[in-house]
């Protein structure tokens, strides 16, 4: 009934900036209000200065794109940004089982009420974990749904967000109705933000968000990676107040 084009080529490593890639993977289908919605995917890839790969948001692991990760670095961490964004995590700990997982709160919860088994090493806080806190600084976002861990690569100065933005490119999508829903939900390129019903999420959290928000801006970001659509590698800033504006006004 959906369809969308992904971002090609998939499962292969695409450099960002200094020590930090994209990975476009396939879409998937995302379960809401008893329709199954096409998303395409996207995972990234810091390596640390120890040689240590920061792996946010983990896709699919095919053979391809596991030799080029094992040939870039050592996966020592996996990392589920939100309570939406942790599905393949346990195939990634079977391929790496020295590496540690960290998920945002609420992952481990979620993923018991369908059914998949997976285990964390930590939860994700405001603060990053000593391990990788020389590299990349970290705030948690947290909602009544949907809690999300937000990273800033300060070498790259790049900023790693998941769905707290959304931009969905309108020439990828070859279903009218999910164009239609799309815009509906404010997720369109290039007006980008939170879908509107997400933003229900945060009703009680607004002043909080608005501080972590103002933190993302105050990284100065040069770059904004996200999970789902066109991501930002330029005007960063511009397009965080803008993306925001909803919650800073």
């Amino acid at each position: 009934m959906f369809s969308v084009e992904t971002y090609a080529p998939l499962d292969t490593l695409k450099p960002v900036g200094d020590n930090i890639w994209i990975v476009d993977g396939p879409v998937i289908g995302f379960q809401y209000l008893g329709m199954k919605l096409p998303f395409s995917t996207r995972m990234t890839v810091v390596r640390l200065a120890n040689n240590k790969l920061f792996i946010h948001s983990p896709i699919r692991l095919s053979d391809p794109l596991r030799a080029e990760i094992d040939a870039l670095g050592d996966v020592r961490f996996l990392i589920a940004p939100n309570t939406i964004h942790y599905a393949e995590v346990p195939d990634w700990q079977k391929a790496y089982p020295n590496a540690k997982a960290f998920c945002a709160p609420g992952v481990i919860k979620r993923a018991k009420s369908v059914g998949l088994d997976v285990q964390f090493d930590g939860e994700l806080a405001d603060t990053p974990e000593p391990e990788w806190q020389d590299d990349i600084k970290q705030i948690l976002v947290r909602g009544g749904y949907l809690n999300e861990a937000v990273f800033f690569h300060t070498t790259s100065d790049t900023l790693i967000l998941t769905d707290l933005i959304e931009n969905f490119e309108p020439d990828k999508i070859k279903s009218p109705i999910w164009r239609f829903f799309i815009r509906l939900f404010g997720t369109m390129d290039p007006h980008g933000s939170a879908p509107r019903d997400m933003r229900a999420t945060f009703i009680g959290h607004k002043d909080s968000l608005r501080k972590c928000v103002q933190t993302m801006i105050d990284w100065n970001p040069t770059r904004v990676i996200l999970a789902h659509g066109r991501w930002y590698d330029t005007n960063a800033v511009s397009e965080l107040k803008r993306a925001f504006r909803w919650v800073l006004k």
